[in-house]
């Protein structure tokens, strides 16, 4: 049940960004809107919580970690150009709006493979 509460809160978290960085570039005085502000961070946090849980609840601690690190600091990343890719203009949103689809990705691949180094 957790883990099915995950992967919807990742499909919702990626289509939400990505909703969001259309509608900055289309339509920006739509993100004033109160629910397309606080909405995401609902969104976000649950996903983070629910991350949390699948951690605690599996065994993934007494083994191999690196992974989870791996997947953590890609967040950080992720978190980081979707935020660019949100508030700036031109090049340099789509420049970071494909930096964040690629830590999404890197993501996903490493949550699967359970391997950090996927290029290796």
């Amino acid at each position: 049940m957790i883990k099915f509460l995950h992967l919807t809160f990742i499909l919702l978290s990626i289509s939400s960004f990505v909703g969001r960085v259309y509608l900055a570039e289309k339509r920006p005085e739509m993100m004033e809107l109160k629910w397309i502000k606080i909405g995401p961070h609902i969104i976000n946090s649950l996903l983070l919580i629910t991350g949390f849980m699948l951690v605690f609840q599996g065994s993934w601690l007494s083994g191999e970690y690196g992974w989870i690190i791996a997947k953590l600091v890609a967040l950080v990343a992720y978190v980081g150009l979707g935020i660019v890719a949100i508030k700036s203009q031109g090049a340099l949103r789509w420049k970071a709006f494909a930096g964040a689809i690629a830590c999404f990705v890197y993501i996903a691949i490493v949550a699967v493979s359970k391997n950090a180094f996927i290029f290796f």
